[in-house]
């Protein structure tokens, strides 16, 4: 790894660093020198958690956050700033979805549950991803370090999925609110503080396996379709996200903003012919 690649000295927190994917971009950012936090509701899951995530650098730490609480947001930033340093690095890895806000062959499109298709919103958009932008970016911006924010989109943005009808909605906001905030930061404030996103294709995750595979683990039929249509023929490790990850990290991508990086396998780049 040069030495553009390196995180050392720098500050990295990961909302949603509990989850299989934020857990393996943790420990990336820690394999890369960064000092790293990953946060959640629990103070006693989050650092059970960041105690058992494996790194070949420094330790990974747990603090209490929890995104719908702004004060929670505040006091986190407050603690990790004077404990460690600034946060120069923000991974946005909160999100998920809900099957109430899912069709299915027993729930159409016009029986979805509007407080489930709100809570998918908040939860991937205006809290997951928004709160702690607003409270960190700015901290970024007042330390006058700079820093590099990475949200974390999906393949139901790009290329609308069947029945995930709220999750998808969800997660193209999360990439146009990429975009926007890339610019804004740069053109208002300032040039150092880099917005972009990863946009993984299929992995297997607490929220999307009861869609994958079934009670046996066998993949359900949605589960080989999608195998079907991704070229490499599988599904991502939660690995396959670290490289990018800390390419959008590091100074290697300094000149990179306003960018939407999918790791899908070539799911997207496949049209089915």
């Amino acid at each position: 790894m040069g030495n553009s690649w390196r995180l050392n000295g720098r500050v990295a927190l990961v909302t949603g660093g509990t989850g299989v994917l934020g857990r393996a971009m943790a420990a990336g950012l820690a394999d890369a020198g960064a000092q790293v936090v990953i946060t959640g509701r629990s103070a006693e899951r989050t650092g059970v958690i960041a105690a058992e995530i494996p790194t070949t650098g420094l330790p990974v730490h747990g603090v209490a956050m929890d995104v719908f609480d702004r004060a929670s947001i505040l006091a986190c930033e407050a603690r990790v700033s004077a404990e460690l340093g600034p946060v120069s690095i923000l991974i946005n890895a909160v999100g998920g979805n809900d099957p109430a806000a899912t069709t299915s062959a027993d729930r159409s499109f016009f029986e979805l549950d509007h407080d489930a298709l709100a809570r998918v919103i908040d939860l991937n958009l205006s809290a997951g991803l928004m709160q702690p932008v607003q409270v960190f970016a700015k901290s970024m911006i007042d330390h006058g370090q700079g820093g590099s924010i990475i949200n974390v989109s999906s393949m139901s943005a790009q290329r609308p999925l069947t029945r995930v009808a709220g999750y998808g909605a969800a997660k193209a906001a999360v990439e146009n609110f990429t975009r926007w905030l890339a610019v804004h930061l740069a053109r208002e404030y300032s040039p150092a503080v880099r917005v972009n996103a990863v946009a993984p294709g299929f992995f297997l995750t607490e929220q999307n396996r009861y869609l994958l595979v079934d009670a046996t683990g066998a993949p359900t039929e949605r589960g080989r379709s999608i195998i079907g249509h991704t070229p490499l023929g599988r599904y991502g490790e939660p690995d396959d996200l670290v490289g990018a990850v800390q390419w959008l990290a590091s100074d290697a991508s300094r000149f990179v903003t306003g960018t939407v990086i999918p790791v899908d396998g070539g799911f997207s780049a496949y049209s089915g012919v």
